[in-house]
């Protein structure tokens, strides 16, 4: 199979202007949308909504890679790094640390240039054991190819399907060379499409012996930060690629098999993953205005440690209907128990029965 790498024009990319523009302004207006509203917040929610993206970004860009990270370590090793008293901090281990130090470096020093070295050092801090799993590997170094060329490949053992190869290890010193160069002087080009463009060519790349997607989703981050000219990112593009993995890996495969260097297919799903990405954000910062205000409307009334476990949670990500099983289950306590709770804040206009009716007898928080 031919590869875009080996097309006469590499990496004279292309795209159609015209079918990208609307998206591309339209992922512009809810940037400026997005950074207007967290100008508008305290010091302190900025502070929250920053750790809450950073920690996702982070957990979801090793769970599309298929490894599922301790969420409470992440949370405590990027809060730390913040300066933000989360309470209870939980010791981390140098694995986490090192893919939390990688990430504020890419967001924090977005004016820095990206430079060889500071890939390597991102690689580094990414595997410091020196292992991927049970398996040595390179390490701070472009891949060399000894056990054969890099392959993306899926599939049980004697029926694999290889979806993609990349270039040959000789190749790497020179295809990296341009391809930083390029990053550090593509002043001339919109940075979002400058960080699509840098996604796909990363990953086509492909020049270390594994991590390469977490480093493309950082360098993403990277190229997105300075779009902005801001370190502080209130959204996660690994967030959404988690929501659909499949078409993630489907377009990039089409994109690296294709006979051109049209890269139109390509920059529209970039483009509509980060449209989403925003539309998210936007959410979930009304969501964190809204937690403040409850508790500083609230904050003359008392309220019990499982009262005010479950009320956080009816903030943030509760799932399904608030009842008093559900209440006692959550905080392990006795349905007596849970219905004094309830009832307690009932009657102090916090919660009100569902008007959703049902098998059960559920709760909602009262909305003005």
């Amino acid at each position: 199979m031919r590869y875009i790498y080996q097309l006469k024009d590499w990496p004279e990319f292309y795209w159609d202007h015209e079918q990208l523009m609307n998206l591309l302004a339209a992922v512009r207006h809810k940037q400026g949308l997005l950074l207007g509203k967290m100008s508008n917040l305290g010091f302190g929610l900025q502070s929250e909504a920053s750790l809450e993206h950073l920690s996702s970004e982070i957990l979801k860009s090793n769970e599309i890679e298929g490894e599922l990270l301790d969420q409470t370590e992440v949370r405590s090793s990027v809060a730390t790094r913040l300066g933000i008293d989360i309470g209870g901090v939980r010791p981390t281990s140098r694995h986490i640390d090192g893919i939390v130090e990688m990430m504020m470096d890419a967001t924090r020093s977005w004016k820095e240039p990206l430079t060889e070295e500071r890939l390597f050092a991102w690689h580094s801090a990414l595997f410091p054991t020196g292992r991927s799993g049970p398996y040595r590997i390179m390490i701070g170094q472009w891949r060399d190819d000894s056990t054969g060329r890099m392959q993306v490949v899926s599939g049980a053992m004697g029926r694999e399907r290889v979806h993609f190869e990349a270039p040959e290890a000789e190749m790497l010193p020179s295809e990296m060379d341009l391809f930083l160069f390029w990053i550090n002087k593509a002043a001339n080009l919109d940075p979002i499409i400058t960080a699509g463009l840098a996604h796909l060519w990363f990953l086509t790349i492909h020049p270390f012996d594994d991590g390469n997607g977490r480093i493309a989703r950082a360098i993403t981050d990277y190229l997105l930060c300075r779009s902005e000219s801001q370190s502080e990112k209130y959204y996660s593009m690994s967030v959404e690629i988690m929501k659909d993995r499949k078409s993630y890996y489907q377009v990039l495969e089409r994109t690296q098999s294709q006979d051109s260097l049209n890269v139109t297919d390509w920059l529209h799903w970039f483009l509509t993953c980060l449209d989403r990405s925003l539309s998210s954000s936007l959410l979930s910062v009304s969501k964190i205005v809204t937690k403040h205000q409850f508790w500083h409307e609230h904050r003359h009334l008392h309220f019990n440690a499982r009262q005010i476990k479950v009320l956080q949670m009816l903030h943030g990500n509760f799932f399904g209907k608030l009842t008093t099983s559900k209440w006692a289950k959550i905080n392990s306590c006795s349905q007596d128990s849970a219905l004094r709770d309830i009832n307690d804040l009932v009657k102090k206009a916090v919660l009100c029965k569902s008007s959703a009716g049902g098998r059960s007898t559920s709760y909602e928080l009262v909305t003005e």
